[in-house]
């Protein structure tokens, strides 16, 4: 999993990619390409 300041650019890297909050923290999620998971804060 990457931690990134802005996570603009990793949602857009495909097209399943979602943006959830859990406890506080940002996190990029994939269920299909699991490689693109990311988090920030």
């Amino acid at each position: 999993m990457k931690v990134k300041n802005s996570l603009r650019s990793l949602k857009l890297r495909h097209r399943d990619c979602q943006v959830v909050r859990r406890k506080g923290r940002v996190y990029v999620i994939n269920k299909t390409q699991k490689k693109f998971k990311a988090r920030q804060g």
